[in-house]
């Protein structure tokens, strides 16, 4: 098994416009290793407003799961907000590995990048 089991993303956001046909958004990407699945659970940090919680997938035990925070809902049926920086404090039940990547489409110039999480050992 490789990873932690709790992850730090400070950098967030998702733009509110797209340019052609590629959507602009943004990715949290886990690598679970080991035997179990591992239960994921995100907590969205803001600048200028209390944190939203409730945010949860699974990544099945020796799979990848990619989670679009474009489309990604909690269980009140929020979603992140566009337009608006913010962090991500993301937990699993099982030690796992998590990358962030971003999609920003909305110049003529398209931006990708992807970055490694922080653990938090």
């Amino acid at each position: 098994m490789h990873g932690h089991l709790s992850w730090l993303i400070p950098d967030g956001y998702l733009p509110e416009k797209s340019n052609g046909d590629l959507v602009s958004h943004e990715a949290v990407c886990v690598l679970n290793t080991g035997p179990v699945d591992a239960e994921i659970r995100l907590t969205v940090y803001f600048e200028d407003r209390e944190p939203m919680d409730g945010f949860a997938v699974t990544c099945k035990a020796r799979r990848t799961h990619h989670i679009r925070l474009d489309g990604l809902s909690d269980e009140g049926g929020n979603s992140i907000p566009k337009g608006v920086p913010y962090a991500i404090h993301l937990t699993s039940t099982a030690p796992v590995v998590v990358q962030h990547s971003r999609l920003d489409t909305s110049q003529a110039a398209l931006a990708l990048f992807t970055t490694m999480a922080f653990p938090e050992v």
